[in-house]
Parts: C-alpha cells; structure tokens; sequence
C-alpha cells in the first residue's frame, strides 16, 4: 500500500489554537470598540446638533420665499398650459439645475458656466420678425404682448417666465438659498450672480433673433436710450446682422407728453452703433397700437381722442 501521512485534526495534536486569546485580552479589546463606538456616536451627535453657519449678509433683500416651488411652478405652467408646444421639457431636472447654479456659490463669483445646464434645458426656437425689446418701459411692452401673443419679450420665453420678477441668492458654505440678504446689482458685487443670469439670458435672446425685431423705448426719459442699459450693453451687441437686417424703435411717451424723441442725441446714439454693425435702424414716436393701449386707462384725454 502507498504510504499515506495524515494531518492531525485541530484539537488532537495538543497544540492550543492560534486565535484562542486569553481572557484579559478579550475584555481589553471589548472595551477599546466601546471606547471607539462611544466617540463616533459623540461625534455624530455633535455634527447633527451644532448649528448651521449662519450665511453672510448683504445690503439687498433675500430670495423670494418659496424659490424652488415657483421656479417648478411657472415651468409646469409655461409648457402645460401657455406653449404645450413644450410639454416635453423636464420641469425637475429645469428646477435642480436653477438650483444646481446658487446652491453652494458664493453670490458675488457668479459665472456663465453655473448657468450653463439651466440655459441648455431650456433651449427654444422663437419665430422671425416676432422678438421685441425693451428698455426702462416694461409694463407697456408686456401689455402689448399680452394682447400680440405672437410676440416675444425676453420676459414671454420659458427661462424667462421662470426667473420674471424672483430673486435669489445662495452661500458658500450652505445648501440652501439665502432667504434673508442677497447682494445688490452694483459696483460691489461685479459678478452678482442675479446680474450674471440675466446678461446670459439677455445674450441667448438677442443672438437667436432674427427678422425684423423691435424694441420699445421710453420716451418720456431724458435719455430713452441707454448705453449702460442691458438692452445698450448686452443685446444689440449681440444681434447677427446676417439674420437680422432692421431693428425698429418704437419710442412711446407718457399720456400728454407731446415731444418727439426719434431726432434725440440717445437715439442718434442708437442708430450709430447699429450702422456700424450693418444694421437698418428706424424709428417711430408713439406707435399706434401701444399708444392705444395707454388710451385704455385715459380714455378722456385729449390726446387720446385723436387718435384715429
């Protein structure tokens, strides 16, 4: 027969087993993982219990109460019921992106990267010969767009509609907006993320218009055009010139302001930078259908009973 050898089995060869520790030793190890299970719940409960750190504050008002529900709210509203032309939009992911772009950011280094998710959700084709602007005349360009609804303001797009009105602001070190101080738009706070959107948005809107756009222009002002304005600085910067040919002003003044301001040096101003970027300018004070519009609520006056 082969010789075969065989292994004692544990426990039969006498030998006492590598892991059978002493008693002493058991105790001691049990009261180290007491001892180690005793802090890290310490810690926790110190981490849950200490209060959040309270966010920096600014000069201006906080974010409007209720940002997230309204910002879902209005999308829901915007492709469910004004353009179910756009009811395929994720209203969630529009609303964590908004989120996304303040939460955990300091409001005074805000960058067009933040928006960037936000303004691709929200991407849409508006149609040619349809895009009006304004500057420091907004109730009188929206009423007229309320009763036109073929036209589009900036204020009358879905990422528009959205943020109309709101105001918002979030912290460095918080998860949460800053429902009680945001930062003003000014000089102090250069990069303030409210004005970061709105130039971003202000940029879209004029780069993807096309046709003959318009814009509605106050006036009644000393100075109905405004190089410093975002209409001045942002948007008519940004209009191609090889999609858009005409920009037509139509300069309104309040009712019983009888002087004209097509020929006014801001005008001239106006219809200089679009020269030299190739494209026709016209203007017209008190554009009939607006200007009826004004007479809605002074059907008396006399200005507005020779209207024909």
């Amino acid at each position: 027969m082969p010789n075969h050898s065989f292994r004692p089995v544990s426990g039969e060869s006498g030998e006492e087993p590598c892991c059978n520790l002493s008693k002493k030793v058991k105790i001691g190890l049990g009261i180290c993982v007491l001892v180690v299970t005793v802090i890290a719940v310490a810690v926790v409960v110190v981490l849950l219990c200490r209060p959040a750190p309270k966010p920096k504050e600014w000069d201006g008002n906080g974010t409007t109460l209720h940002f997230p529900e309204i910002v879902l709210g209005r999308c829901y509203t915007y492709t469910q019921v004004l353009r179910p032309e756009l009811s395929h939009k994720d209203c969630r992911k529009i609303q964590k992106a908004f989120m996304d772009a303040l939460l955990f950011k300091d409001p005074c280094s805000g960058a067009e990267r933040d928006y960037q998710p936000l303004m691709e959700l929200t991407n849409e084709t508006l149609p040619c010969n349809k895009i009006l602007f304004w500057s420091k005349s907004s109730e009188l360009a929206h009423q007229y767009t309320r009763v036109q609804q073929d036209m589009f303001t900036l204020e009358d797009t879905l990422l528009g509609y959205i943020a109309d009105g709101l105001r918002w602001c979030g912290d460095a070190g918080s998860s949460e907006v800053n429902y009680d101080s945001c930062p003003n738009w000014g000089e102090k706070c250069i990069n303030n993320t409210y004005s970061i959107f709105w130039d971003m948005v202000s940029k879209s809107f004029a780069e993807n218009a096309c046709g003959v756009v318009q814009v509605v222009l106050n006036g009644s002002i000393n100075n109905p055009f405004n190089k410093n304005s975002t209409f001045g600085r942002v948007e008519i910067y940004n209009l191609h010139p090889e999609k858009v040919p005409t920009l037509q002003a139509w300069v309104m003044h309040d009712i019983g302001d009888d002087r004209t301001s097509c020929s006014s040096s801001s005008i001239n101003d106006l219809k200089f930078i679009l020269s030299k970027r190739n494209i026709k300018f016209t203007c017209q004070d008190n554009y009939r259908p607006i200007k009826l519009l004004q007479c809605v609520k002074n059907p008396d006056h006399s200005s507005c009973r020779s209207i024909k």
